[in-house]
């Protein structure tokens, strides 16, 4: 239930530069919701976690593009994987962990 508006760019490497996402953190899609950066595969439900504690970071992140995260689900193929916060000081902290079935 986002309302999205796509913007696109021929230079996504500007907008991650822009919002200061750490490259080591960087995926394929970039979102700004609510004030907040959503960069890659991130799960709806940590969106709206996001939106609603509204803690005190840039924004949320899913590194890569990891087998099974939204949009790049293979059969029942999964990977582990997380999602990260970041902050202004590039520090960054596990959101929340997504195991492999």
């Amino acid at each position: 239930n986002f309302k999205v508006e796509d913007i696109v760019s021929d230079n996504v490497q500007a907008v991650k530069n822009k919002y200061e996402i750490p490259q080591k953190l960087a995926s394929c899609h970039t979102a700004i919701i609510n004030g907040y950066v959503v960069e890659g595969h991130v799960p709806a439900d940590d969106i709206k976690t996001l939106i609603k504690t509204k803690p005190d970071v840039v924004g949320i992140t899913v590194p890569g593009m990891p087998t099974g995260t939204p949009g790049m689900e293979m059969g029942g193929k999964k990977e582990t994987y997380q999602v990260i916060s970041f902050g202004k000081n590039k520090q960054m902290q596990v959101f929340n962990t997504y195991k492999a079935d």
